[in-house]
């Protein structure tokens, strides 16, 4: 077993980022797919990737793949896999199931015949004909595609947007790996000013802030795989002390998030103060109305409020139009929107010089990228109003 295929779950249109995460953590030979990314790897990568990746939704280990048009030929296939080498005698293993375009497609008899299969493979080597499945949890799923069949094992356990830190959330909660891609698609840097002033619970900022000082998303959390005895606790241990390691806590950063919720900005520093970034963010209760800024140069990263969530035609429109207002004042900065609101670039007064579709949730919406003039090299600590040096 010193080389395992590794699958990374990713939501539509962030495998790009998620496929970057992955090099940077020294895992290149990537098949990249829609909504899935599959790499081999070691036993130290399980580790590493459950603990650093950002923007990914679950990290998998795909026991077998192999084509299947018949239930005999999904059972000989799945009861041919090395299930011995996964699964302990007393190990849980619940079987989930999806199918698409397959002559397969009554899910709930492909779980059963899974199921059954692995029983099957698991009674030639261990001596029992009843298995207590009161152990570890191996959350098993197979998966059809055009009768292509992928069975996998589920390591995360909860999604990896679970980091520990949101025990509270608004009313229209954006999940944290949604937050963290939209921070990396933007590239902004821990030298830059950022504001969101539409925050909620602080999300993006906190994961903004947990980018800038290396903070490993998965630290605070543990994992499935943590209990299954393939992977040892040194191994988790190396992982989680390499994360520890490799954290810089800077400063003020010069993030910062409004909303005109103080129950929100309330929360908000919570979240931050579970996360240990609350010295690098500063929150306060205002309208984006008022949004200004002594900086020169830096970032809008928001995901107003919209029609979905909990606001009124006429309200989603007064909002854009004083997001378009207050980013009017702040001409050199670079403004990153997610929204599903077409208007938005009417309301701002240009095109986006780029556009990408994604989903928040199930609802399906665009990011919207206007980027601001490219600032000069700035000598100093900090130049007129309060800009802060580029590197």
């Amino acid at each position: 077993m010193d080389q395992i295929r590794y699958v990374a779950t990713a939501a539509f249109g962030l495998e790009s980022i998620v496929a970057h995460e992955l090099k940077q953590l020294g895992y290149s030979d990537l098949k990249v797919e829609n909504g899935r990314l599959g790499f081999t790897a070691g036993l130290e990568a399980m580790a590493r990737c459950s603990l650093w990746l950002r923007s990914a939704d679950r990290l998998l280990i795909e026991v077998g793949s192999f084509t299947a048009r018949t239930f005999d030929e999904l059972f000989e296939g799945t009861r041919a896999l090395p299930w011995q080498d996964w699964l302990p005698k007393n190990a849980s293993f619940p079987v989930n199931g999806k199918s698409i375009k397959s002559q397969l497609y009554s899910v709930s008899d492909c779980q059963a015949i899974v199921k059954k299969a692995a029983v099957e493979k698991m009674r030639q080597y261990y001596p029992q004909k009843w298995f207590p499945e009161d152990g570890p949890l191996y959350q098993l799923e197979v998966s059809l595609l055009d009768d292509n069949v992928s069975i996998t094992m589920d390591c995360s356990g909860a999604g990896l947007h679970k980091r520990g830190y949101r025990r509270e959330q608004g009313a229209a909660p954006l999940k944290e790996t949604l937050a963290a891609a939209m921070v990396s698609l933007s590239r902004w840097k821990k030298d830059r000013p950022l504001i969101d002033p539409f925050c909620g619970s602080g999300t993006i900022l906190i994961e903004a802030a947990m980018l800038a000082c290396n903070i490993a998303p998965g630290l605070k959390r543990s994992f499935d795989a943590e209990q299954w005895p393939q992977f040892s606790p040194a191994i988790w241990a190396r992982a989680r002390q390499e994360a520890r390691d490799k954290a810089v806590m800077y400063g003020d950063l010069g993030i910062v998030g409004y909303d005109i919720d103080p129950g929100c900005i309330a929360l908000a520093q919570a979240n931050a103060q579970r996360a240990g970034v609350s010295e690098q963010i500063r929150f306060e209760s205002q309208a984006v109305k008022h949004l200004s800024s002594a900086h020169q140069f830096g970032y809008l990263i928001c995901n107003p409020p919209y029609g979905e969530r909990l606001l009124d035609d006429n309200q989603i429109k007064q909002i854009y139009h004083d997001l378009a207002r207050a980013w009017s004042g702040l001409s050199t900065w670079s403004a990153y929107v997610l929204t599903p609101y077409p208007g938005l670039e009417k309301a701002m007064g240009r095109k986006a010089d780029k556009r990408r579709k994604l989903f928040n949730g199930r609802i399906p919406c665009t990011f919207y990228q206007f980027y601001g003039p490219r600032p000069q090299e700035i000598k100093g600590p900090f130049a007129a109003k309060g800009e802060r040096t580029y590197s």
